[in-house]
């Protein structure tokens, strides 16, 4: 048999938000990578999934890396899931596709499974109308910070990007600053009982995340608007 790598999206919050082929792949498949194996887990518990996990992530190391090159040469089936969305958007999984795909005597048809992401959610919830747009994922915490964020200000397009609930209303901040006349839109904890859409200028959310603090909890998806 053939080996194959499925890239497979999962749901970005309610776990509703599965397409059938995804349940099938990943009950076929002869071991599923996980992002963090507890929280695949749970998807796996509600539609009665019992195939093998292991973790891979950013910090696994090369002999796990080797494991699984393994059981490709064995031609095994394996999926890739991360812990919401498409595995290789801002994800390490990209490596990797790009490593599998790069060795020359290993015969494995990579194919992807599609499923929800939140950068397309946002821009959906959003309602602005984006013909364009620079999708950046996280911005670096430190080192090249500033960098980013004056690119973002001289960028006509309208701009895309994640942000946690730890530096959310420090982003804002910095907008106000290298910003301040650009329409901002948050969209927070999509498809999951807070859901929740904000919109305005950098200083106008700034305040609203201030003066409410519950606002600033969970995963961000941050828009931009074309200037």
């Amino acid at each position: 048999m053939q080996a194959t790598l499925s890239i497979v999206g999962t749901p970005i919050g309610n776990l509703e938000d599965i397409t059938l082929r995804a349940i099938r792949t990943l009950k076929e498949s002869d071991l599923v990578l996980c992002e963090d194996t507890r929280v695949t887990k749970r998807l796996f518990e509600r539609y009665e999934i019992k195939t093998k996990t292991l973790s891979y992530h950013e910090h696994s190391s090369i002999t796990k890396v080797d494991q699984i090159l393994g059981l490709l040469r064995e031609g095994k089936h394996i999926a890739l899931v991360t812990d919401s969305g498409m595995p290789t958007i801002s994800d390490p999984g990209a490596d990797l596709v790009n490593y599998v795909r790069s060795i020359p005597d290993l015969e494995v048809k990579v194919e992807v499974v599609p499923g929800p992401t939140a950068l397309s959610s946002a821009i959906s919830l959003s309602g602005l109308i984006m013909r364009e747009f620079v999708f950046l994922g996280f911005l670096p915490h430190k080192k090249g910070r500033e960098t980013a964020l004056k690119k973002i200000a001289v960028t006509e397009d309208a701009v895309v990007l994640y942000e946690s609930s730890h530096r959310i209303e420090k982003l804002m901040r910095e907008f106000g600053k290298y910003l301040p006349t650009r329409k901002v839109v948050i969209c927070k904890e999509m498809t999951k009982i807070h859901e929740e859409f904000i919109a305005g200028y950098p200083d106008e959310v700034s305040k609203i995340l201030t003066d409410h603090s519950e606002k600033k909890k969970g995963e961000f998806v941050v828009i931009v608007s074309a200037a």
